[in-house]
């Protein structure tokens, strides 16, 4: 088979890309391996349009549901490799099955290191581990909030929470955390307490996190882990795509990565990783990939 677009990955942001590239009549396959980051999101409250929040895995059922609705086809999978097809255009493998693509659109996210703890779904979906505090500082507000952390950004997170709740502790993963003077002043100012010692255990214990750490202990309402995220932009940087020093895919205003016909959106690319920010960047992709595909057409 040959489509005029390859989604990769079956997110917010590949699963919105599929819907506007439907909606232009294009056709369209969307491969996923059913892992992705927003469909273990217990309840997001900053998607505009829920009132009462929306499960993540509802999201994603109703998305797909409407992306399909319009024409896009599905497979499920994990690919492995996307190839310059000799024509222009690419040759996307996933299993043992094959298809072709005038473009191909990368939504493949990216994935939270977790902490070491046992029953990390269970305080998932209890909200008493968080990974971001953009999406759910404010469901924090006034709590008892941890940060566990293994450099200076995991202190900048401590920062920003410190604007939801006066009480909020740092903790190194490995105890004492190597940070800037400067970063150091500013967690004094803000009040922040910093753990020194190192981390001996996390565990659930009736909807709190208890932070074991030398002699002592510390329980918190809400626990942020900030030790970083994976990125998985390897098919696109197998192909010479730009990326940053994290892995981030580098593109143009359009969403193209510099590998032409190669579009990137959501987590996976530079930027803010939300759920609105991944929608519009997918529709921006959508759009320029549409008018790309046209002008071929046309030449």
């Amino acid at each position: 088979m040959r489509y005029d677009a390859i989604v990769v990955g079956g997110g917010p942001a590949g699963l919105a890309g599929a819907l506007y590239l439907a909606r232009f009549r294009r056709s369209v396959l969307v491969v996923d391996e059913g892992r992705g980051r927003a469909a273990r999101i217990p309840r997001s409250h900053n998607v505009a349009g829920f009132p009462d929040g929306v499960a993540g895995g509802r999201l994603i059922a109703a998305m797909r549901e409407q992306a399909a609705g319009h024409g896009a086809e599905w497979a499920a999978g994990r690919v492995s490799k996307i190839a310059p097809d000799g024509a222009g255009g690419f040759e996307v493998a996933w299993g043992r099955r094959r298809a072709g693509a005038r473009s191909v659109l990368l939504a493949t996210g990216a994935s939270d290191r977790p902490p070491p703890m046992p029953y990390l779904a269970d305080a998932l979906r209890r909200g008493a581990l968080r990974y971001c505090p953009v999406c759910d500082g404010y469901e924090a507000s006034g709590q008892r909030v941890g940060v566990l952390a293994d450099g200076e950004h995991g202190a900048r997170e401590a920062l920003y929470l410190r604007h939801f709740s006066p009480q909020v502790t740092l903790f190194g993963l490995q105890g004492h955390l190597a940070l800037a003077p400067a970063t150091r002043r500013a967690l004094a100012r803000a009040g922040i307490v910093r753990v020194d010692a190192p981390l001996d255990s996390l565990r659930l214990w009736k909807g709190a996190v208890i932070a074991r750490h030398g002699p002592g202990q510390t329980t918190c309402d809400t626990m942020y882990c900030a030790l970083g995220m994976v990125v998985h932009s390897e098919l696109a940087t197998a192909l010479g795509a730009r990326h940053d020093a994290a892995g981030y895919l580098v593109t143009d205003r359009h969403q193209c990565t510099s590998v032409a016909g190669l579009y990137a959106a959501g987590d996976v690319v530079q930027g803010l990783n939300q759920i609105s920010v991944a929608l519009g960047a997918a529709a921006v992709a959508a759009s320029a990939m549409h008018r790309a595909l046209a002008r071929e057409r046309a030449a």
